[in-house]
This record gives structure tokens, sequence and C-alpha cells, in this order.
């Protein structure tokens, strides 16, 4: 089954994936469609990229068998977003501009780039989340 597995709890929305590149456009769509509920038209564009991009990481460089890969977006305050992206892998994410202007390796320079502020965290059980908060205004708070 591809569809995500979730469950709307206040404002906090968290759904599973399975650790392939067909997640991340599902979880952009259910992202666009929760920040639709919430009337949160105006940071769609950029939480989608952030989004893509954070799960993107978590499917290439996260994998671990047997296990899926979670999303959480939160409304903190009436200002602010927060996106995680969970994985089973202990493996950090490092930030460094690729060599030479290369295709690949761009990912969390664009989420530094489009977030308020965004960082890597520890999880109950194995893996790491990595998370992104984005402000309505687009600016940093």
């Amino acid at each position: 089954m591809n569809d995500p597995i979730g469950c709307p709890v206040g404002d906090t929305v968290v759904l599973r994936w399975r650790q392939a590149a067909r997640s991340v456009p599902l979880a952009r769509r259910e992202l666009r469609r929760t920040l639709r509920r919430w009337d949160w038209d105006a940071v769609e564009d950029a939480a989608s990229l952030v989004l893509s991009e954070l799960l993107t990481n978590a499917v290439r460089h996260g994998r671990v068998p047997g296990r899926e890969i979670e999303t959480r977006f939160t409304r903190l305050t009436d200002e602010r977003l927060r996106i995680e992206v969970h994985d089973a892998s202990e493996r950090r994410p490092l930030m460094a501009l690729p060599a030479g202007g290369g295709e690949g390796g761009w990912g969390l320079p664009l989420v530094d780039t489009l977030a308020a502020n965004w960082g890597v965290g520890d999880r109950p059980g194995p893996g790491k989340l990595v998370w992104a908060e984005l402000t309505l205004s687009g600016e940093p708070w």
C-alpha cells in the first residue's frame, strides 16, 4: 500500500511513508492539504520545497530495511510552522555546498535559505529527526 497512514492530532499532522521516492510527492500533497486547511497558503510553496528536500534526504540516505519514515507538520503558533522528518538511521546530514556547481547536494542549502531555522535532533528510539521552521511572513522570528 502506498497511501500514508496518518492521524491528525490538534495542530499536528503525523504521517508515515515507505522508504521510496514516490513517497515525496505524496507527502507534499498531504502538506499542501494541511496548509490549505489551516489557511496558510502563503507558505505553501516554500514549505513544499523544504519538505521535499528533507524527505528526499531521508529516502536516499536514511534507509533502514523494514522501517518507515515519519513526517510531522505542526502549527507552533499563528505565524510558525514546523516540518519534521523522522527516520531510523543514525547518519546525520551535513550541509555543504557542492563542489564545482554540481547538480546534487543543494538540498540543505535550499532549506537553510527558505526556513527561518532548521536542525537535527534525537528522537525516541533509533534514528534522528530533521526539522525546519517557517514563518508565514517568510522572515526569521
